[in-house]
């Protein structure tokens, strides 16, 4: 046998005299495995190894030559989490003829070195002998990196309940204890604090179960008809009379606006979350501007765009790329960093871009723009 340029042994006729797979491709599927993203290992009914694509040489240091033509096990010495040797646990060609492979699973490589690994017995027929043992191999990194964010993620939630329940379950221990001791107006105060305290595990929670659905793609949008503006002036009229002064805020309409087909409660997510970040991020007026655009969607004509900004110090050059992401915070005054994330997430649930720049007074400037769309039942 030769060795091809592709880490593949060019093939021989099975003793069976079935048909082996074109010469420089040992999988059988017309394409060079060195093509594939993944780490793929073959051996032949010999168990000897017949690839090494070059994914495989790169996840486990080995180079083909140094693989082709040896035993699987001796090529690819894989141990299992205990430290036990894997080729002698499964024994591919020597087990049962009813097995068809190997689920995916975490093993290692000389020197430690974690992968993931699944492996499929070709067969002839149904119960006959294993004519090829296909090894497919991932490196752990981008499993490593999900699993570190849902742990940030946790933590992050963890952290952000706890102080809202401690304040709940102290007040509510103290008034229990002590309740004909304080004033009416000592029990109003705790009873204001814990309710607005129970709002806040509440919010989280559902940033929560927001983020699962994202990501999961699971968000659900139920599309009815939505003022854009008249939206936005209830947000704005909701901060003039939470204290803040009405001149700081500059709303801009340019009509006709499409009629747009949104979910309602979603579109006050994104609107309140913007709004939030240029009020307690931002400084100077916070303007907001609803003007017809171009759909972000194929086959539509026109859309709605909602660009939020301020006058305040903006965002640096080399956090516009974080912006969208977990567990960003455009400050160190509070929030757990998700907000954004959630935004970006609804607003591409709509079919919709959002992107993030730097105003014409300085500051931050966020702009969203969603389909016109209608609901499925009146297309």
């Amino acid at each position: 046998m030769s060795v091809g340029t592709s880490g593949t042994r060019d093939a021989q006729a099975a003793p069976d005299g079935s048909a082996p797979p074109p010469a420089g491709d040992p999988t059988g599927l017309g394409i060079d495995p060195d093509d594939l993203p993944d780490g793929l290992v073959v051996a032949d009914e010999h168990g000897l190894v017949v690839c090494f694509n070059a994914a495989a040489r790169r996840i486990t240091a080995v180079r083909a030559e140094d693989a082709l033509g040896r035993r699987l096990d001796k090529a690819l010495p894989l141990e299992d989490l205990e430290g036990r040797r894997w080729w002698q646990l499964t024994d591919p060609y020597g087990g049962l003829a009813i097995r068809v492979g190997q689920p995916e699973r975490n093993l290692l490589l000389p020197g430690g070195r974690e992968v993931l690994v699944s492996v499929r017995y070709v067969r002839s027929e149904p119960t006959g002998p294993v004519r090829r043992v296909v090894v497919s191999l991932r490196d752990t990194e981008a499993r490593r990196r999900t699993e570190r964010s849902h742990a940030e993620l946790i933590a992050t939630v963890a952290h952000e309940l706890r102080s809202p329940l401690t304040s709940v379950k102290g007040f509510t221990a103290t008034l229990l204890a002590k309740w004909s001791r304080f004033t009416d107006d000592q029990k109003r105060l705790m009873l204001e604090t814990v309710d607005a305290d129970a709002d806040r595990v509440t919010r989280l929670i559902a940033e929560l179960l927001d983020i699962s659905r994202i990501d999961s793609g699971r968000l659900e949008v139920r599309r009815q008809p939505v003022d854009m503006g008249a939206a936005v002036g209830r947000h704005i009229q909701a901060y003039v009379a939470a204290g803040q002064p009405a001149d700081r805020f500059l709303l801009r309409i340019e009509q006709p606006l499409p009629a747009l087909w949104a979910d309602p409660d979603k579109v006050d997510q994104v609107l309140s979350n913007l709004l939030e970040n240029a009020v307690r991020h931002g400084e100077g007026t916070v303007t907001i501007d609803v003007t017809p655009a171009a759909s972000p969607r194929e086959g539509e004509e026109t859309g709605t765009s909602v660009t939020v900004s301020d006058e305040g110090a903006g965002i640096p050059e080399e956090s516009m790329n974080r912006v969208f992401t977990r567990f960003w915070r455009g400050s160190k005054r509070g929030g757990t960093g998700l907000g954004l994330y959630i935004v970006k997430g609804i607003v591409e649930a709509h079919g919709g871009v959002i992107t993030v720049g730097r105003a014409p007074g300085g500051g931050a400037e966020f702009r969203f723009t969603l389909p016109v769309s209608t609901p499925a039942y009146l297309v």
